[in-house]
């Protein structure tokens, strides 16, 4: 199968009997990012993490109280 990622637009293929396969055809919502945008978009956000200027915030299921 073939695919394309999301942020750099690299073409690559993916085993057509895999689960990010399956998953792809079955949700087209979801999106494909090849294994170097994956790494570079963790790698930041632990730098960010790192700096303390990072925040995560709740969701409303989170800050409910019931």
């Amino acid at each position: 199968m073939r695919v394309k990622c999301s942020l750099c637009d690299k073409v690559e293929t993916i085993d057509s009997w895999s689960f990010e396969a399956k998953r792809l055809r079955n949700k087209p919502a979801k999106t494909y990012m090849c294994q170097e945008c994956q790494e570079r978009i963790s790698e930041r956000t632990a730098e960010r993490a790192a700096s303390g200027q990072f925040k995560l915030y709740p969701t409303f299921r989170q800050k409910r109280n019931w």
